[in-house]
């Protein structure tokens, strides 16, 4: 049996004509299946299958378990259910979050994406909320169609707004426009050429061959390469083939060449082509096995082995937005917890990624709610904090994550590591480049240090590098092996520095004197280098733009990416009051001198006097800063020794009233500090006081939300329900005029309920007579006890008919019977006026006759 390409719709408030315009415009023989779904009253029957089922000629069913799905069928959601897809078979399950806190359109999407992969189709229309952003996101990473609606033409804009912002919708259009945007990209994927041939594989015959223009795949990396500096001609061609050829079919490119050229065109384009080509799935405890391992036996194993240690370094490559890197965080700590005897172990990770998109959401750590499902309540209570609408990773945390926008391919490789974790992302390059960074990572780790990959990765040919420690889980241990022969090994590792873009040097004075290599100019080199004090000049940013002298003992750099930055390199005994003493003399524009400043390096402890000193002239060095560096001899900043200088006695006497200040400063700031700590407390008694209500009004707000969901959706499907009604009401009254009988409807009471525009010439009636009652309108029939007949009708449920003449001489039928609703229940009267003038003259002539 064919398999048959599914096309999930999500929507909210405002999504019902959304979804009729568009199916309205789905063909009827598309060869898709579509499944509806939208945020339901759990306590009412829906209509949402009745009212679809007007709008479009394909059969709509509500969906029920176990229901195969088929072509050119549309299934809906049934109230108080979460509905999912399995071998191509739909299933219902009763929600386990409370109303508010559902998301079924995520539901629907992420099981469309384990189902169907690439074939999957996902559409979010109107809503509030953000229900179907996390579902489009798993359909990007598997390669599936991700659709949103026009947010100016949405009713509630918040659902297709944050999967716009997410960056997970291919195409953005209105409603009634998808179903032929979806079918002609569908149409593209068919009737495709020729995979697209990647560098270094062999070619067909039919393949187009390498032009100098460029206008082939070649060209792709090219200007990928320009615009992103990364290089994507090892990754594996069938990544690179679908996601380029996805991007084709949105833009309706049928041809490479095409393609090509539009990216020339259109820079953005290759910045959306960048954000396609990097796929980040990732989530917390994915794999949850692997991390209960880790947990349990992988890292207390180590830290065992690595005796006194307390120092640990992790790095997390391919981290995309951070879960993993703070999962190993949350992990270690864990592991730390219930082992006293490491308590005071660190671990400090190094979280990298080629996204900086990706990177910037992970440094956030604000996930949605909807994480707390993959996690253990109490690890949810222990490390993450409840915000509005979300959960942050806490400070604890957090501070144990360094992120750094890093390629893994091009960029220098962290080193001295404990753990290196890379998973899910070796799958995506092609061998030759497999081999090449297992043999880095085997470098970057200390011996006895853990590799952990991914669930579809292995160390394939290097198994001399890593030992298997849990084949299943994908957990390897450094092997105490050379990682590769010869000096030349990081060489080859990453291109040569004659490749890379060369700082632009600072241009000369124009007044410098040509010195050439004279014997002057090289003496005054050599005491400028040995004898002048050690140097930086910044620039405005903090970027340090030269050096002079040895400042290696001020300054060191800085973990992660190379970063020149003044801020980042000087020693942490320094950086504070380096840095405002560089804001201080940037502001005021002159020198500023800070002595008996304490570096401690290596365990010494050495006194330092800065001088930070703003210049003018020469001209290139204008806006730029000089800090200067001198040592404090120890005999300088030691007490001063007996008879060592006539003005001891002065000095003794001064450093005495300095120290009975200091004594009074500290008495005077320790009881500030009780003070601050009294209102502290209190601070953090009302803070917590109000993290406790705002949490309630929160979850009220969630369910609120919900509820007005809801109440949108029953409140479109009564206005429509109401539409129907006047409909009727319309035909019912068109209807009875055209069978020119009059007629008059009377409630219970014997009130006017409704007539027709015969009944109005024979009593007097106009629409505002409605509820009035019978006794109360005048008649040109001769029948006074009308009224009392009727009541005798309704209260004896007997028929009444009798011959009454008007005073215009015309003679009319008059019937009188209960009015019988559809539940056998008495409502009423109907009265009908028949005109039997006619008869009756036909009649009176007879009789004359049988007379005559």
């Amino acid at each position: 049996m064919a398999v048959v390409r599914i096309v999930g719709i999500g929507g909210s408030a405002g999504a019902l004509e959304a979804f009729e315009r568009f199916l309205a415009r789905v063909p009827v023989r598309s060869g898709l299946a579509y499944i509806v779904v939208q945020h339901l009253d759990p306590t009412q029957k829906a209509m949402l299958a009745e009212l679809l089922q007007r709008v479009t000629s394909l059969s709509v069913r509500e969906a029920s378990q176990q229901m195969r799905v088929e072509a050119d069928h549309v299934y809906v959601i049934p109230p108080n259910a979460e509905l999912s897809l399995a071998q191509g078979m739909l299933h219902l399950t009763t929600p386990t979050e409370p109303r508010g806190l559902r998301l079924p359109v995520n539901v629907l999407f992420s099981s469309l994406a384990r189902d169907q992969g690439a074939s999957a189709i996902g559409v979010v229309l109107s809503g509030m909320g953000s229900d179907g952003t996390l579902g489009l996101q798993a359909l990007k990473a598997v390669g599936g169609l991700t659709v949103a609606q026009e947010p100016s033409s949405a009713q509630f804009d918040s659902m297709p707004r944050s999967a716009i912002a997410a960056g997970c919708a291919d195409i953005v259009a209105l409603p009634a426009d998808m179903p032929e945007r979806i079918l002609a990209c569908i149409a593209r994927d068919s009737h495709s050429a020729s995979p697209i041939a990647a560098p270094g594989l062999d070619r067909t015959p039919t393949d187009a061959p390498v032009d100098p223009s460029g206008d082939t795949i070649e060209g792709i990396f090219t200007l990928l390469r320009q615009r992103t500096r990364h290089d994507f001609s090892l990754y594996k061609p069938s990544t690179l083939n679908r996601r380029i050829e996805r991007r084709m079919a949105i833009h309706g490119l049928a041809a490479l060449a095409e393609y090509v050229r539009f990216l020339r065109q259109n820079p953005q384009e290759t910045d959306l082509l960048f954000k396609e080509l990097l796929i980040g799935v990732t989530s917390f405890f994915r794999d949850a096995a692997v991390w209960q391992y880790m947990q349990d036996t992988a890292l207390p194993e180590l830290l065992a082995n690595r005796g006194s240690q307390t120092k640990f370094r992790g790095w997390v490559a391919g981290c995309s937005t951070g879960e993993e890197a703070y999962t190993l965080a949350i992990v270690f700590t864990e592991a730390v917890r219930s082992l006293p005897e490491h308590r005071d172990c660190r671990l400090q990770i190094f979280a990298s990624d080629l996204s900086p998109d990706a990177i910037a959401t992970a440094h956030a750590g604000r996930y949605p709610v909807t994480i707390g499902a993959s996690m253990q309540p109490e690890v949810v209570a222990r490390y993450f904090v409840p915000q509005t609408g979300a959960l942050a990773v806490s400070k604890p945390i957090r501070d144990m994550v360094l992120f750094a926008q890093h390629d893994v391919v091009l960029d220098p490789p962290f080193t001295r590591l404990d753990m290196l974790s890379c998973r899910n992302l070796l799958i995506y390059f092609d061998a030759t480049l497999q081999r090449r960074l297992l043999p880095l990572f085997h470098y970057s780790l200390r011996p006895g240090g853990l590799l952990l990959l991914g669930s579809s990765e292995t160390t394939g040919s290097q198994r001399s590098l890593f030992e298997p420690v849990e084949s299943k889980l994908r957990l390897y241990l450094r092997r105490h092996t050379q990682s590769a022969a010869g000096p030349e090994f990081l060489l080859k590792s990453f291109p040569p520095l004659l490749k890379l873009t060369k700082e632009t040097p600072m241009p000369s004075s124009p007044n410098a004197a040509q010195s050439g290599d004279s014997l002057q100019a090289a003496a005054d080199q050599v005491l400028l280098q040995v004898h002048a004090p050690p140097a930086v000049v910044v620039n405005a940013a903090g970027d340090i733009v030269y050096i002079s002298g040895r400042t290696g003992k001020y300054l060191e750099p800085a973990a992660g990416k190379a970063n020149w930055n003044f801020h980042a390199m000087v020693r942490e005994s320094l950086r504070e009051p380096l840095a405002k003493a560089l804001k201080q003399a940037m502001a005021k524009d002159e020198a500023v001198q800070v002595r008996g400043l304490q570096l401690v390096a290596a365990g010494v402890v050495q006194g330092v006097d800065v001088t930070v000193q703003p210049l003018h002239e020469p001209a290139a060095l204008q806006g730029a800063v000089m800090i200067i560096f001198r040592d404090v001899a120890a005999s300088l900043r030691g007490g001063r020794r007996k008879g060592a200088n006539p003005e001891e006695a002065i000095d003794a006497a001064e450093v005495q009233q300095c120290r009975n200040e200091i004594q009074s400063l500290r008495e005077e700031n320790r009881a500030s500090t009780e003070e601050l700590q009294s209102s502290n407390e209190e601070l953090q008694s009302t803070n917590e006081e109000l993290q406790s209500s705002n949490e309630e009004l929160t979850t009220s707000k969630e369910e609120m939300q919900s509820m007005n969901e809801e109440l949108q959706t029953v409140n479109a499907e009564m206005h429509s329900k109401l539409d129907d009604l006047a409909l009727a009401q319309s035909d019912m009254k068109s209807l009875l005029n055209s069978t020119e009988i009059a007629m008059l409807f009377l409630d219970q009471n014997l009130n006017v309920r409704r007539f027709t525009d015969r009944a109005a010439k024979i009593i007097n009636l106009r629409d505002s007579d409605i509820g009035r009652p019978l006794s109360d309108l005048t008649t040109s029939l001769q029948y006074p006890t009308l009224p009392d007949d009727a009541h005798e009708t309704l209260r004896t449920l007997v028929f009444s008919e009798k011959q009454i003449q008007s005073s215009d001489q015309r003679w009319f039928s008059v019937r009188i019977m209960p009015y019988r609703r559809l539940d056998n229940v008495i409502d009423g009267a109907v009265i009908t006026f028949v005109d039997i003038t006619a008869t009756k003259q036909v009649e009176a002539m007879l009789r004359k006759d049988a007379d005559a």
